[in-house]
């Protein structure tokens, strides 16, 4: 799995977690995450 990091925030996506407080489940994949 990915990690991906924004240049902006400096927020790290990671897909193997996912992001569980946004409602995107662990191993969602980036392309997946809806906008």
């Amino acid at each position: 799995m990915k990690k991906y990091k924004c240049t902006i925030c400096d927020w790290i996506y990671d897909e193997a977690l996912g992001a569980p407080a946004e409602g995107i489940e662990p191993n969602t994949k980036w392309e997946d995450v809806p906008e």
